[in-house]
């Protein structure tokens, strides 16, 4: 994951402005003095899952996180829930930092970091996080929320991606775990064979936005092709097109579907278990939906297809706890992180372990999380994806919100629009070489 840049981070001051505080832009987002709010006032720490979310176990989780903290800390923290739609594809979070009323801490993914890291308002948490446990922290988990061997965000899970299948499904249409499909054209030949007038047979998530970039990155990574090479555009290529039109191919045979239920496809509940699809391409935290809320559903789960000739790989991602630089109390805020995730204590260690395991459901970013959770990472869908899924997965790229989005719409002009993919891939990277060119942020992986 070389990334050909190099950036220095600081703020860059557009200009000034006087309203009974000083207030001046730093690297987009506004630095607002808020030494004038009350000191005692609890930091603010925004989410998408408590204490309005609907998965209780996630709820708890969170609550009892931010209940141990204030019970033994004197500057107290208060969760503010925030909806995943207005969080992960809306603007809520981005538009609070532009007015310089940004949460003290937050959740952020890999491909938002550098809108955030170059915007100047990430705090560094290095000094809070001991040396040996930042060696607890593979380096390919870390990687793209470090800059300059600095720590600006702390994993709280590791998300590879896969394939969820109906074993019902596959019963019906006489079909079984023989079947499971090994490469894209079997891929597509089983969609056929598992599409009737009420399910489709397989489903990729139609709905523009970093989840969607997630879900497709591992199917550009397994033709050899990668979106940039050495600072340089690497997105007009044999296998970009080949990915694209993967993903078109899914629509216009008609075995995916172009809309999707309840959340999209990211949540399994309401699309593989009500029977709209039979397969659907899914993260490591689908096992806990499944768990919560569709618990006699019998599923199976198998590795991405690779095209002929392809290499397999997933992708990893997962959100990190992150502190505010222009918040009420940056210091804090980095404190409660380091606490919460990466210290040294046998507390800290299990907390992460139930969150990818009790609370919900995923890889723990900490190798001594492995070890504490010992034989949960060995059995059942839990142990698939950590012994069968997980062995070759690359983390989730970080990258400007200007790349985000002219890869964003190229997906969608393929899957969707119908448009010619290597005519899409072409434009894409001439845009792309365009933006790299005067880029000056931080490397991006």
């Amino acid at each position: 994951m070389s990334n050909g840049f190099k950036g220095s981070r600081g703020p860059t001051r557009r200009g000034i402005i006087a309203a009974g505080a000083a207030a001046a832009t730093v690297s987009g987002f506004p630095y607002i003095n808020r030494m004038a709010h009350a000191q005692g006032a609890p930091l603010k720490f925004w989410q998408f899952y408590a204490p309005g979310g609907s998965v209780e176990s996630q709820v708890n989780w969170f609550t009892q996180l931010v209940a141990d903290w204030n019970a033994s800390h004197e500057k107290q923290i208060e969760l503010e829930y925030v909806p995943n739609t207005e969080y992960m594809n809306g603007t809520k979070l981005a538009t609070s930092f532009a007015s310089g009323e940004g949460p003290d801490i937050f959740i952020i993914s890999p491909g938002d970091f550098l809108r955030y890291y170059n915007g100047g308002v990430l705090q560094d948490l290095t000094p809070h996080i001991d040396p040996a446990v930042q060696a607890d922290y593979p380096a390919e988990v870390m990687a793209s929320r470090k800059v300059d061997d600095k720590i600006y965000a702390i994993p709280m899970e590791v998300d590879p991606m896969a394939m969820y299948y109906s074993v019902k499904a596959f019963d019906d249409a006489g079909l079984n775990e023989n079947d499971i499909p090994k490469t894209w054209d079997e891929f597509l030949e089983l969609g056929k064979k598992l599409t009737n007038g009420d399910r489709f047979g397989a489903m990729f998530h139609t709905a523009p936005g970093y989840y969607q970039n997630f879900t497709w990155y591992p199917f550009l990574w397994q033709t050899g092709a990668d979106f940039q090479k050495d600072g340089k555009s690497a997105f007009d290529s044999p296998g970009t097109v080949q990915a694209l039109k993967f993903w078109q191919d899914a629509i216009e045979t008609g075995i995916a579907p172009r809309q999707m239920l309840g959340g999209g496809a990211n949540d399994l509940t309401a699309n593989l278990a009500s029977g709209y699809c039979a397969i659907q391409n899914c993260g490591v935290w689908g096992i806990s939906q499944m768990r919560a809320n569709a618990p006699d559903f019998e599923y199976g789960v198998f590795r991405l297809p690779v095209p002929e000739g392809g290499k397999y790989v997933t992708v990893g991602g997962g959100w990190a706890f992150a502190a505010n630089s222009r918040g009420k109390d940056p210091e804090t805020a980095a404190e409660f992180c380091a606490w919460a995730l990466a210290a040294k204590d046998e507390a800290s260690v299990q907390r992460g372990v139930d969150w990818v395991t009790k609370a919900k459901s995923n890889m723990p970013p900490r190798t001594s999380g492995f070890e504490v959770g010992g034989d949960l990472f060995q059995q059942g869908t839990l142990g698939t994806f950590a012994n069968e899924i997980a062995t070759s997965m690359r983390a989730e790229p970080r990258m400007p919100p200007q790349v985000y989005k002219i890869i964003s719409d190229a997906i969608q002009a393929a899957q969707l629009g119908g448009q010619n993919p290597q005519d899409v891939a072409s434009s894409a990277s001439k845009q792309i070489d365009a933006f790299l060119a005067s880029y000056r942020g931080a490397p991006i992986l």
